[in-house]
This record gives structure tokens, sequence and C-alpha cells, in this order.
């Protein structure tokens, strides 16, 4: 079984972590009310989706 000759440092496996990173979620305006909202789902706003009416909004 292969066991690692030597302990990784704390600095090597941050440098290795350095790219393991949160990224920002896809933000698009709505076409119908112009709030912002997630790619490829439903406006929570008004409830449109491309460009029809999916779920009625409150």
């Amino acid at each position: 079984m292969a066991v690692p000759q030597r302990r990784t440092s704390k600095t090597r496996k941050r440098m290795r972590r350095t790219h393991f990173k949160i990224s920002i979620p896809g933000m698009v305006a709505c076409p119908q009310c112009h709030e912002m909202k997630l790619a490829h789902r439903i406006c929570k706003n008004c409830g449109s989706y491309k460009g029809r009416t999916v779920v009625e909004a409150e």
C-alpha cells in the first residue's frame, strides 16, 4: 500500500488548495421584471421562466 514518505507541510498543503474555492453563482436579470435571479431558474419575484408565467406571484 502506498504511504507518504514524509508528512505534507502546511505550506505545501495550502498551496495545493489555493484553487479549491467557492465560485459565485451565475446571476442574470429577469427579462420580465429585471430582478436578479439565478440562471436557468424561475424568477422568485414574478414567477416567470423563458418569457411565460410558470408560478403565480404573490
